[in-house]
């Protein structure tokens, strides 16, 4: 199964993601908003970071949880080679994100938003649409 692929949009970026599970989702929306910004890494590994995130439902939990990521993502230079979920619900998550340092990104992603959200079941595995602000 395929982690995500680009979709045609006029302004912004727009992925669907997709994942057996909604952690694998999860995880694949990371690695899919972060190739997308095209970093060039140092081979270093920078460490791991910790987070967490409570939200009022499974759309809002995705957004809040990929604009953690992305706040860390600007603010230290780093991106994220592996996530490890310590706790997932549809409306809380911990996890563990192992890091290395980055030189730059050739795309700026903005935001995480709202904007035609969706997370859907199809054949037993699960798919989110989901644009950035760029």
């Amino acid at each position: 199964m395929k982690k995500y692929e680009i979709l045609e949009h006029k302004a912004d970026l727009k992925i669907k993601v997709f994942g057996e599970t909604k952690e694998e989702l999860f995880k694949n929306a990371v690695f899919g908003m972060q190739e997308c910004m095209k970093p060039e890494t140092k081979k270093l590994k920078a460490g791991k970071r910790i987070i967490k995130v409570s939200s009022p439902d499974l759309l809002a939990l995705l957004v809040d949880f990929l604009s953690e990521v992305l706040y860390l993502i600007q603010v230290n230079k780093e991106i994220y080679d592996s996530v490890k979920f310590e706790r997932f619900s549809d409306t809380e998550i911990e996890a563990e994100l192992s890091c290395k340092k980055a030189e730059r990104f050739s795309l700026d992603v903005k935001a995480v938003t709202h904007h035609k959200l969706d997370i859907r079941r199809r054949k037993g595995a699960f798919e989110a649409t989901i644009i950035f602000d760029i």
